[in-house]
């Protein structure tokens, strides 16, 4: 049996990418181990088909946590034995890389995002740079590169001259039917899932809720977690909860949750080329829900769209966007159209066809041991 070890700076409870990737490969015989670290609020970890570890560390953010984690990840890898090793993301890679290169194994990068492209880093020039040289550093030694859509795939290619393979973060098709929605205020809420970071709208998504006929909940937490509270206390959205801050929410409550929802919301800015050429796996969340939704007009989101139009575009000007949910809440027809739509796409854009592209290509490191699809 193979064995493989990823490493993230996630909570591994929250990570559903991971959770996926990992839980697929240990499904077709590997055994697998997902490393991450205890945050604050970290619950016990929730039992997964594969191996499990969470590193203590006394920072949480900062220049100093990476220090703290890359050096705590290396002395926690040198006491294992794998076949392989996959970093997930630049903040884990060079500790990862280093393990592999002692024994001369394979050395995997994950890019969940454009590291060096997030809001960020690019505000920061300095910084920006740093990543940049450890990116130029990393990805031409990777035995393996794959990343979440096509387009980012291409920057890759582009600035490395080598291929990305491209395995998109997809929602796995559930067995339980989906029940007809019906629009309006009354026919559930408007919910935004993901991380509470800057560059994904939200301030201009409260200025909208004002002169919108909905409840919204926010399921996450991040850097903004407390400006977006008061910015919220402050419109008087918290009375009579027009707008509800749920927290952290776990895989299997969200998707209960997110299928109660009215519209979904896949909002960025166009603060860096990893947010304009991102493929989020909310789009995929609401999507298997069987729930419409706003989305910012980038190139992923409209390829998408242009072939099975489950969504409305919408700008991050408050009064232009309260109108396109208002519009969208307000129309039968259009939203059941794209609430039909949504149930057709799902029957294509799943993570039991991704799953083979994923399998297929660890099969790929190890020509001669068969892994049946």
């Amino acid at each position: 049996m193979r064995r493989l070890v990823f490493t993230v700076t996630t909570d591994l409870n929250y990570d559903q990418r991971m959770q996926r990737i990992c839980g697929s490969l240990a499904r077709h015989g590997y055994e697998v181990l997902l490393v991450g670290r205890v945050l604050p609020r970290s619950e016990p970890l929730v039992p997964q088909p594969y191996q499990q570890h969470r590193l203590h560390c006394w920072f949480v953010r900062g220049k100093l946590f990476y220090l703290e984690y890359a050096v705590r990840l290396f002395l926690f890898l040198l006491k294992l034995r794998a076949d392989a090793w996959c970093a997930i993301d630049l903040d884990t890679a060079l500790p990862v890389w280093l393990r592999a290169r002692l024994w001369r194994q394979p050395f995997i990068y994950d890019a969940h995002e454009l590291f060096t492209e997030v809001p960020e880093v690019v505000r920061r020039p300095a910084v920006q740079r740093v990543w940049r040289w450890l990116e130029a550093f990393i990805v031409p030694r990777a035995t393996l590169a794959y990343t979440v859509g096509p387009a980012l795939a291409r920057v890759f290619a582009q600035r490395y001259g080598r291929h990305f393979y491209v395995i998109r973060n997809i929602s796995s098709l559930d067995a339980q039917p989906l029940l007809p929605k019906a629009p309006g205020p009354a026919s559930g809420f408007i919910l935004y899932q993901g991380v509470l970071n800057e560059g994904r709208g939200l301030e201009a998504l409260l200025d909208a809720m004002p002169q919108v006929d909905s409840q919204l909940v926010l399921c996450g937490e991040g850097d903004l977690s407390d400006d977006l509270r008061r910015r919220a206390e402050e419109l008087g959205l918290l009375e009579n909860e027009k707008v509800v801050f749920k927290g952290y929410v776990l895989p299997n409550e969200l998707r209960a949750l997110t299928r109660q929802a009215a519209l979904g919301i896949m909002l960025l800015e166009n603060r860096g080329l990893s947010y304009y050429y991102s493929l989020a796996n909310k789009f995929f969340d609401y999507l298997h829900a069987g729930v419409p939704q706003v989305v910012v007009d980038f190139p992923e989101y409209r390829a998408l769209n242009e072939e099975f139009e489950v969504a409305e575009y919408a700008t991050l000007n408050p009064a232009e966007l309260a109108t396109v949910l208002n519009q969208l809440l307000t129309n039968p027809e259009r939203y059941q159209e794209l609430a039909q739509n949504c149930r057709r796409a799902r029957l294509v854009l799943n993570w039991q066809q991704e799953e083979q592209h994923l399998v297929a290509l660890y099969a790929g490191l190890w020509p001669d041991q068969h892994i049946a699809l």
